[in-house]
């Protein structure tokens, strides 16, 4: 994966052994299969044969009772608490605080600079913008919702913190370092030796539960004594999910799993998107001026200070096709898995109960009798006028496991994009940037770029 031939050796498979094959992953024994059959099978086959099972690394770091581990009934409680938070109707009403955050960030951290580093080759925070906010926003708007001005030493103090780089001094940098570490064992070989990078993984999982199970009590206790409103934040939502026989309630340990793969899957996603996309632009002229051209229309609608509103994000349809296409050329996630509950019979093939199945969503993403021209950077890939074919872009999942988090993907990207464009533009310091992945893709070197400063059009 780190000399970024995953891909080319998943497609070299299903061109010497079919859609289908075995291997031994991590001790193991896995079936690998491909292609849009097999992405709907996998996607709409019944949980008493498939089920959710990720590779032990990351069952451990993330937590028994997260939703990548559960299936039937248990699979959608969780699954029906975490979309209600993530719904176009609650959605709606963070745009704004969105649009601020975006705004803030561009004034504090790309304003007046000559060159910016989008992305740090090593994925620390240090000088690098881009990442940097986005892992502390998804933590500012998911968890908080609370001030993050705290009594330093007290607090680095309680939490065993001691060892954090320049003593962070908000809750928010904390839980990015933590994440950053626990980040690193995600796929690595689950050994908990004190040397080793999963064992450190596994203590920055224990410190941030700590952190997220007090938040718990501090939100409870609010909620209470009835100073806060049950959508206020993730947490408070959680807690306040309720029915008659109280089956929709989440235990704490329920909420602490699933706050830390939301903090996971959104930490890395969306600046990878974003990383990305502002590679693609730099070295697609006409695709940034249509780009553009949609950003000023909506730019010139709106009053100087006014902020961005669920109607204007709507209008941004070429912008969308355009990091969707990102997307399906570089998607965050390269695999997925599933453990096999009992013997199945698939393409005349006997699948063994204890196996797993993995898939990939390159080998559809990149089959040119799907996507004409599939290593070619085109948005027209996801014209209206020709749909793309079911379960041919998995980026995002698909059928009932589709990822609850598609829609606030979706406004991040754009809100930063839409002021991104309209305030700047920009070349690559160093053209023909490559990436690997680790396990999520990044540049080798960085993406750096040189920023020149627009008048802004309203």
């Amino acid at each position: 994966m780190r000399k970024n031939r995953a891909e080319e050796w998943l497609q070299d498979k299903k061109r010497k052994y079919g859609p289908i094959s075995k291997m031994s992953l991590l001790g193991t024994p896995t079936v690998f299969v491909c292609g849009q059959a097999a992405n709907k099978f996998i996607y709409t086959c019944d949980d008493s044969i498939l089920a959710n099972q990720q590779p032990s690394s990351i069952r451990r770091l993330c937590g028994e009772r997260n939703i990548l581990e559960l299936s039937g009934h248990e699979h959608k409680r969780v699954r029906g608490a975490l979309v209600s938070i993530l719904k176009p109707e609650v959605l709606k009403q963070h745009v704004g605080k969105m649009d601020e955050e975006v705004r803030k960030h561009f004034k504090i951290h790309w304003h007046g600079k000559k060159k910016v580093l989008v992305e740090n080759h090593r994925r620390s925070n240090e000088n690098c913008v881009l990442l940097h906010f986005f892992m502390s926003y998804i933590s500012l708007i998911s968890l908080y919702n609370v001030g993050n001005a705290i009594d330093e030493d007290s607090y680095l103090q309680r939490y065993e913190l001691t060892d954090i780089r320049n003593r962070a001094k908000c809750k928010r940098e904390i839980l990015v370092e933590l994440f950053q570490q626990l980040l690193k064992g995600v796929l690595s070989v689950p050994i908990n030796f004190p040397f080793t990078c999963f064992n450190r993984s596994l203590q920055a999982r224990e410190k941030i539960r700590t952190i997220v199970m007090d938040l718990i009590h501090e939100k409870r206790a609010a909620m209470e004594d009835q100073i806060t409103s049950p959508q206020q934040d993730l947490i408070t939502t959680l807690l306040s999910l309720r029915n008659a026989d109280f089956s929709a309630a989440l235990s704490d340990e329920e909420i602490v799993d699933n706050v830390i793969l939301i903090m996971i899957a959104g930490y890395d996603t969306t600046s990878i998107l974003l990383s990305f996309l502002i590679n693609l632009l730099a070295n697609n002229p006409s695709v940034y001026a249509s780009v553009l051209q949609e950003q000023e229309e909506i730019a010139r609608s709106k009053v100087s200070e006014d902020l961005l509103t669920w109607d204007d994000l709507q209008r941004m349809r070429y912008t969308w096709r355009v990091a969707t296409e990102t997307l399906r050329m570089t998607p965050p996630v390269l695999s997925f898995f599933r453990k096999v509950l009992k013997d199945f019979e698939y393409e005349g093939y006997l699948i063994p109960k204890g196996w797993q199945v993995i898939w990939a969503a390159c080998m559809t993403h990149m089959d040119e009798c799907l996507f004409p021209n599939p290593s070619g950077f085109d948005p027209g890939h996801f014209d209206k006028q020709a749909p793309v074919p079911p379960y041919s872009f998995v980026a995002f999942g698909g059928g009932a496991r589709i990822c609850p988090g598609y829609e606030f993907a979706r406004l991040e990207t754009l809100i930063t994009i839409h002021y991104l464009v309209n305030r700047f533009t920009w070349k690559l310091c160093h053209p023909n940037v490559s990436f690997s992945r680790d396990p999520f893709p990044i540049f080798k070197d960085g993406l750096e770029i040189e920023l020149s400063q627009r008048s802004q059009v309203n």
